[in-house]
């Protein structure tokens, strides 16, 4: 049994079939936990969907009200990437309250994982690059009106910039956002995030990892978070196919535990999802996102 809960839904998947983004990975996590005995029936948790009023916290009344009625324009449509129906906003939703339950449990327990989330391409008016709604910023806001926390801090190291994390939290003094990755990817223009590391192409685990922790420490000093959410990105590995960075797997476990290890130090707990992820063998990108939930037992 973990020491930490982990939160899943079998509608996080989209069924997009044959699409670059493979949504059937979250199911596919779940299985590979269990089947190598990693964790047990009783370690997950089922999410409820997130409330209406949970998301307009963070994004308007119109998209939510376009989103539910499928009255997108041709434009908004193209943005997402990603064909709508009544299952995939379902499924969103779904994604969203268990980014808000994995932030709940992370404060009791110091670790959570959501096996989902890490939509951060979403953005008050609008969905981009596969998000519909931003899950991490839902969760932030719906702490925020609890009183269960005042600051948190976002480290994304997906391979593509958390643009719409960079807007929605511009300004507030209260959420600290840390993007770490590829310069010259989606999505252009980047709109600044509290600290942005732009990194070139086919930069390797030593190099990337030094980065990372130098920028860590100016984080942690400057954002005094009560709460980190935690976005393991998948995609900077080396045969991404949307991404160009040269991390191995080994490296992006290092990465993991870095963060984790940053925030025990701190003693700030750790909310975590699971972003990108587009290997050309998708058993890769499951792999990568099983390290990144249990990077964390050993500090937990």
């Amino acid at each position: 049994m973990l020491p930490y809960k982990l939160v899943y839904h079998d509608k996080y998947d989209l069924h997009l079939g044959p699409h670059v983004f493979p949504s059937q990975k979250y199911r596919l996590v779940r299985e590979a936990l269990l089947r190598e005995n990693l964790a047990e029936p009783e370690d997950f948790l089922r999410p409820e969907p997130a409330s209406d009023e949970d998301v307009l916290r963070v994004h308007s009344a119109e998209w939510v009200r376009k989103l539910k009625t499928g009255h997108l324009s041709a434009i908004e449509a193209m943005r997402l990437e990603i064909p709508h129906s009544p299952q995939t906003v379902e499924a969103f939703w779904l994604a969203a309250g268990g980014t808000i339950l994995t932030g709940q449990q992370a404060l009791r327990d110091a670790f959570a994982a959501n096996v989902g989330g890490g939509f951060h391409h979403a953005f008050r008016e609008h969905g981009e690059g596969f998000c519909m709604i931003h899950d991490v910023a839902i969760a932030i806001r719906r702490l925020q009106a609890d009183g269960a926390i005042k600051t948190a801090m976002v480290v994304d190291t997906d391979v593509h910039q958390g643009n719409g994390t960079a807007v929605l939290f511009h300004g507030d003094p209260n959420v600290f956002t840390l993007s770490i990755h590829q310069e010259n990817n989606y999505p252009l223009p980047k709109p600044p995030s509290s600290i942005d590391l732009h990194l070139p192409d086919g930069i390797g685990d030593a190099d990337y990892l030094a980065i990372l922790e130098k920028n860590l420490m100016q984080a942690f000093n400057d954002g005094h978070p009560d709460l980190l959410f935690y976005l393991g990105g998948a995609d900077a590995y080396r045969e991404d196919q949307l991404g160009g960075l040269g991390l191995t797997i080994e490296g992006l476990e290092r990465r993991d535990r870095l963060v984790y290890e940053y925030a025990r130090r701190h003693h700030v707990p750790v909310a975590i999802t699971l972003a990108g992820g587009y290997a050309r063998r998708v058993e890769d990108t499951v792999r990568i996102h099983v390290n990144t939930i249990l990077a964390a037992r050993d500090l937990a």
